[in-house]
């Protein structure tokens, strides 16, 4: 196999890759606050999606201290600059909702002192702009809101591990059942078992614009169609032994603006079409499917993840975790589709080294769950337990 020039580029250090994801992360955190004025105020959603946004800005601030072994003290003010633009944008769009007065008062000039944001970030730039194969925001792809990644950042193509998708094996859905140990219901023993069916809840979300699952243990909950408005937001929080299926309401209706996961074990997560980033925090032993426009997990462990991405994966503080193409019947039409599929461009933002992340690989042709898997089993039925799906998804292996 031919290796392209990836390895003769020299190797970013660990400043210019602080640079890179403290540009992406301050970039989504905008975005994030752009979406609140059209987060919905009931049940406490908005003032969430306000904290969610204050305790992302406090995160990048701790990260700009850690990073001050590596960090030069002027760039470390232009950070420290950047985030405290970040705080005053988030206190003015707190008080854009709020009900004006009837008097007001105006201060009579602005502190000179004070930085904007968006100078806080071409000072950045216009510091970062001379590092060798770096492109500014100009070159990005369509579709993407930052910068596209210099191609010596992301690992090296020919390490063993780092290698192109296997193709699926041909085995017929019997036969990978049965190697997983699920034991598939026959015509004449449904009745028998559907007493031990899980019961499958589908809540309508029909007064919300977003969606919040929360606190679930042992639960098959699928998202209807009558979900599709709202997708403002998603959040899955607090999961045990789950399986979650927010797919529908997004194959054709509107994609979710951004989806957060956080602390879940042991569940099948079918995310659906996600249209800004999808933030993964805390899960363990899990399986993801989503699509999405950026993918970020941060403090994960032993996860399998079925991804179409437009842009590199970021992974961080996260072990074992294996990444696949996004399975066929979760395909759909929308225009995400048309664009490359970076699901295997993994960068580790906590592995310096030029070697590959010992931290994620791709996940074996022969552990790749059949297409009829996810057409005809994770559904649900008469006969399919929870136990039983979520060990053809192979999420039991994943213990």
């Amino acid at each position: 196999m031919s290796v392209t020039g990836a390895r003769s580029q020299p190797q970013q250090g660990p400043k210019e890759r602080f640079f890179r994801y403290f540009q992406q992360e301050a970039t989504a955190l905008q975005e994030q606050m752009n979406r609140l004025e059209h987060t919905s105020t009931i049940g406490g959603e908005r003032v969430d999606a306000i904290d969610h946004c204050r305790s992302g800005i406090a995160r990048l601030q701790k990260e700009v201290q850690d990073a001050s072994s590596y960090v030069p003290a002027y760039d470390q003010r232009t950070y420290g600059q950047a985030v405290k633009a970040l705080n005053e944008k988030l206190e003015e769009t707190k008080a854009s909702f709020a009900p004006k007065s009837k008097f007001t008062f105006k201060t009579a000039h602005k502190n000179p002192s004070a930085i904007s944001l968006s100078d806080a970030a071409e000072l950045a730039l216009q510091q970062q702009a001379k590092l060798p194969g770096y492109r500014l925001n100009g070159d990005a792809s369509d579709g993407s809101s930052f910068a596209n990644t210099p191609a010596y950042l992301a690992t090296p193509p020919n390490e063993p591990i780092f290698r192109a998708a296997e193709p699926q094996r041909k085995d017929s859905l019997g036969t990978f059942l049965a190697n997983a140990g699920v034991k598939a219901p026959s015509d004449s023993n449904k009745k028998q078992q559907e007493p031990h069916t899980t019961e499958i809840y589908k809540p309508t979300f029909a007064s919300c614009s977003s969606v919040n699952i929360s606190s679930h243990v042992g639960q098959h909950i699928i998202l209807p169609s009558s979900a599709a408005h709202a997708t403002s937001s998603g959040s899955l929080t607090n999961l045990r032994r789950c399986v979650v299926d927010m797919s529908v309401p997004t194959a054709e209706g509107r994609p979710f603006a951004g989806l957060t996961i956080k602390n879940i074990k042991m569940s099948l997560l079918i995310c659906g079409n996600v249209g800004g980033a999808a933030h993964i925090t805390g899960v363990e032993g899990s399986v993801i499917v989503v699509t999405t426009r950026q993918f970020r997990m941060h403090e994960c462990r032993n996860c399998v993840v079925y991804l179409h991405v437009n842009s590199q994966p970021i992974i961080e503080d996260c072990k074992g975790i294996q990444f696949s193409p996004l399975p066929a019947p979760y395909m759909h039409t929308h225009s995400d589709m048309n664009v490359q599929n970076q699901w295997q461009q993994v960068q580790d933002f906590k592995w310096l080294r030029p070697e590959h992340s010992p931290n994620w690989g791709i996940l074996p042709s022969k552990d790749i769950v059949p297409d009829d898997v996810w057409s005809k089993i994770v559904p649900g039925g008469p006969g399919w337990s929870l136990d039983a799906i979520l060990k053809a998804a192979g999420v039991m292996k994943l213990e």
